[in-house]
């Protein structure tokens, strides 16, 4: 039977944090899911452990790669390839969902006919300890303000399958800003629960720990792929620059 919410994850390596990400979908308490973990040909023990649990649990299903990508948008987009449900969630191998995500955020998107829902998250160490240290978005994201920053955190968004339609991740940096503007672009609202609903882990090295080359990769968005002027451009870099900040001493 076609399930509800199809859960995309990517995991390259991940035999460290996959065990409690996988967890975490179980102990949610809407079960009418799939989880597609898309492994980017790991060389360590990620394939085992995924399926270990396919073993005893045939909601979780296993992909491959042809080959390494380096990234996750090759195997998301597979996911989504892949992906059977009437709405879609993203959750990476390393971070986890609190047990009423997926309830709560479908209860928010059905009950207000939403097609694109996100919610607010809570920073863990690398070693999954919890310290409160919560970051808000804001209530709607459109396409204009989402310019200035994005405010949509992958990990936590619910997104109607029917308004990605052929759309897909594309290989580059900040590949879920760059769909999430397609989809503003294309006039819809993104809604915020104002509700905790994931945790994300921060890791030691992430691709996001070279300060420089991500503010290189959101001049790249906004000036070259949604080709805004150079003065809205500078203005938007300002906005993302204080924003980072505020979000990096929290």
């Amino acid at each position: 039977m076609k399930p509800t919410i199809s859960i995309i994850t990517p995991a390259y390596n991940a035999e460290r944090t996959i065990n409690d990400t996988i967890q975490s979908v179980l102990n949610q308490t809407f079960d009418d899911w799939e989880l597609i973990i898309v492994d980017d040909c790991s060389t360590d023990n990620t394939p085992n452990i995924v399926k270990d649990y396919m073993s005893y649990d045939k909601r979780v299903k296993y992909f491959t790669t042809e080959c390494a990508s380096g990234g996750p948008s090759v195997p998301r987009n597979l996911g989504i390839i892949k992906s059977k449900g009437d709405y879609i969630a993203f959750l990476d191998s390393d971070d986890l969902w609190l047990p009423n995500k997926l309830q709560e955020q479908l209860s928010f998107l059905v009950g207000h006919n939403y097609k694109f829902v996100y919610s607010n998250y809570e920073k863990i160490s690398c070693e999954g300890k919890r310290s409160n240290r919560i970051i808000k978005g804001r209530d709607i994201s459109t396409y204009q303000n989402t310019l200035k920053s994005c405010e949509i955190p992958c990990l936590t968004v619910l997104v109607d399958r029917k308004i990605i339609e052929n759309r897909r991740f594309k290989n580059v940096g900040k590949e879920d800003y760059i769909m999430w503007l397609e989809l503003l672009k294309s006039g819809n609202i993104a809604y915020n629960t104002q509700k905790v609903h994931a945790l994300y882990r921060e890791a030691k090295e992430t691709r996001s720990s070279n300060k420089f080359k991500m503010i290189y990769q959101q001049w790249n968005v906004i000036r070259n792929i949604e080709k805004q002027n150079v003065v809205k451009s500078i203005y938007f870099i300002c906005v993302y620059l204080i924003k980072g900040y505020m979000k990096y001493v929290r």
